[in-house]
């Protein structure tokens, strides 16, 4: 379930403020909970603090975006950094070590601010969520990379380690989630062996444990954690996780896990 900046407004405020540290392992802004008889800080403060963190400006059509030069783009940089150094080491062990069962080393990735930036998005909303209006945005398949992760992806790509997107996004999504990666630099295929989206109308037998074609009860964390199991299952090793919600992260079957930055919302 994704919750807006207005219905957790002071979790996000609390990383915003320093109190929690974006990167591997690290809990997220969601998992902050407020403390009772606190006032939670004022939301019109916190939106400033947040167009401070992102470098916000409005573009002549109405568009914000981020800066490259932003706070956000250099906690971005530094997991970054980390990340490229683990891949290398793990395709060093385990592209050319067979003891390891055979498995391939692999990565995968959430898409929603963690492979393509939604700050225009939730800035023009005034980061409040609303299912149509999402999709119809997701759809024009517009949005910039997250900064840094296309080099990021390649990087691993050319490394020998195969590169999976997992996201929380509808399978009638799916043209528009492939047309937007590919446009923004990520040179991996992306085919449905690849690129794992939310089918609700015919879902995997492996979450079967949760979704049928007449009930999805998975929670995030489900879904993400057994469709993990299943690219594991097929021969890989996934080497490393990457989101900037603390659900893609949770669950287990990934040797690591990387919590990019996102204050603008959190999803259960």
């Amino acid at each position: 379930m994704r919750k807006s900046l207005k219905a957790a407004g002071l979790t996000a405020a609390c990383a915003l403020a320093g109190t929690l540290v974006y990167g591997v392992g690290a809990a997220g802004a969601q998992g902050n909970a407020p403390q009772a008889g606190h006032e939670p800080q004022n939301i019109g403060l916190l939106t400033k603090q947040i167009d401070a963190y992102y470098g916000a400006e409005k573009q002549a059509d109405g568009t914000w975006t981020a800066s490259a030069d932003s706070d956000y783009a250099k906690d971005l940089a530094r997991i970054e950094k980390g990340a490229k150094a683990d891949i290398r080491k793990a395709a060093q062990r385990y592209g050319h070590d067979r003891h390891h069962h055979g498995a391939k080393p692999a990565i995968v990735l959430d898409i929603d601010d963690t492979a393509l930036l939604s700050f225009d998005y939730e800035r023009r909303t005034n980061y409040v969520y609303n299912d149509a209006a999402w999709n119809a945005y997701v759809d024009q398949a517009n949005r910039p990379a997250v900064f840094g992760m296309p080099e990021l992806v390649n990087y691993a790509r050319k490394q020998g380690v195969e590169v999976f997107f997992l996201t929380g996004l509808s399978e009638p999504q799916r043209p528009g989630a492939e047309k937007n990666l590919a446009k923004t630099g990520y040179d991996v295929p992306l085919d449905a062996k690849h690129l794992f989206l939310k089918n609700k109308t015919n879902p995997p037998s492996y979450l079967k444990n949760c979704a049928t074609a007449t009930s999805w009860t998975c929670t995030t964390v489900e879904y993400k954690a057994g469709t993990r199991k299943y690219i594991e299952s097929q021969g890989y090793r996934l080497v490393g996780n990457f989101g900037d919600q603390q659900s893609d992260l949770t669950g287990g079957y990934a040797d690591k896990g990387y919590k990019l930055p996102n204050p603008t919302y959190f999803v259960e």
